[in-house]
């Protein structure tokens, strides 16, 4: 019987795929965003979020940015009006992600947009995450790239969120199983 092969890592395509920013910029975001975003006792959402936009983000008016909150690449974060992103969040955006206007990412949740897919040889795929208007991603979620978030969609607490997520769903679980709708429509008469 053969043996198992094992990915020599040292001959991995390198980290540096997804940075679109020359050496520089992406070192100084990494101290700006311990010093502003990240850390924990600087309480200005305000501030946070013009750090952001500093480096590049898109983000809208009223967005609520609470501490502790990780941002891979700014320059790949689009934001809509009136959204919160709550303590804790990390988007790890080696791609884009797009969040509409009045979206709400909860507590601890962690948004991915690159994976190795189970290559061979390690290198990195990456795929944009879209979060549609109205959307709610409770605490503790996982958004995997190439997810489409319906309109007014919301995630319960611990879901990996993939896929395409349709609009009004309430989703739940390791594979998002549909388990419900959001608000009762009225249907047309």
């Amino acid at each position: 019987m053969s043996e198992v092969p094992v990915i020599d890592l040292s001959q991995a395509p390198g980290e540096r795929a997804a940075w679109d920013r020359p050496a520089w910029i992406v070192y100084l975001w990494a101290i700006c965003e311990l010093l502003f975003v990240t850390n924990a006792w600087q309480i200005s959402s305000g501030l946070r979020v013009r750090v952001l936009r500093a480096f590049g983000a898109e983000i809208g008016d009223g967005v609520v940015f609470r501490p502790r909150t990780r941002v891979k690449f700014p320059w790949k974060l689009h934001i809509g009006d009136h959204s919160w992103i709550g303590e804790g969040v990390w988007f790890h955006n080696q791609d884009h992600i797009y969040l509409a206007n009045d979206v709400v990412i909860s507590q601890e949740t962690f948004l991915t947009t690159g994976s190795h897919a189970h290559r061979r040889d390690m290198a990195l795929i990456t795929r944009p995450i879209q979060i549609e208007a109205g959307a709610w991603i409770t605490s503790r979620c996982v958004v995997l790239g190439g997810t489409r978030v319906g309109r007014s969609a919301l995630a319960r607490p611990l879901t990996v969120v993939s896929g395409d997520i349709p609009a009004n769903a309430v989703i739940s679980g390791p594979d998002a199983s549909v388990v419900g709708t959001r608000f009762a429509l009225e249907s047309a008469a």
